[in-house]
């Protein structure tokens, strides 16, 4: 009987590292979460809350929340400061968490007119026309392509204007 003891005493301090090692263990992976990627230029809100339409000019609003993400395609008055939060898991698409977009409008003279702010919940998706014109040019065949090829790649490097001069003069 005093043989049985001095075994489960012996036993019962393994159990217990065992448990320590293990629930260690678990933590430290719950601990390691998925890196969040940010992304962009969000102004923050005590900026934006000096800009004032009617009153801002441009270079104020560089000065205070820097220069846009983007500028309007075909209207240079509306600017974009675009922020994104990602996370990617190995080599799988990166999911979208967020997304903010401040829009700046601005009048002829270069004034603040308005300040909008759009969220994901503002986002559409969009498909693409698969009517659309195609490019001009023709289209080649692989066969056409790799035929076309040759006698365009030439190892002489003193044809090449600006390139190296392999023989030393000029």
């Amino acid at each position: 009987m005093v043989g049985a003891m001095i075994k489960a005493s012996s036993v019962a301090p393994w159990r217990k590292f065992r448990f320590l090692v293990v629930a260690a263990s678990l933590s430290a992976l719950t601990a390691c979460g998925l890196p969040v990627d940010d992304r962009g230029n969000l102004p923050k809100p005590d900026l934006l809350a000096q800009i004032k339409p009617g009153v801002t000019d441009k270079q104020t609003v560089i000065r205070l929340i820097g220069s846009p993400s983007s500028v309007a395609a075909f209207d240079d008055k509306t600017w974009y400061y675009i922020s994104r939060e990602t996370k990617q898991v190995a080599f799988l698409k990166p999911e979208l968490l967020d997304q903010q977009v401040v829009v700046v409008h601005f009048d002829d003279k270069g004034i603040v007119t308005a300040v909008d702010h759009k969220g994901l919940k503002d986002a559409q998706t969009m498909t693409p026309n698969p009517n659309a014109t195609p490019a001009q040019g023709r289209k080649f065949t692989f066969l056409e392509q790799l035929i076309g090829n040759f006698g365009k790649f030439n190892n002489t490097p003193a044809s090449t204007p600006g390139g190296p001069n392999p023989g030393g003069g000029p």
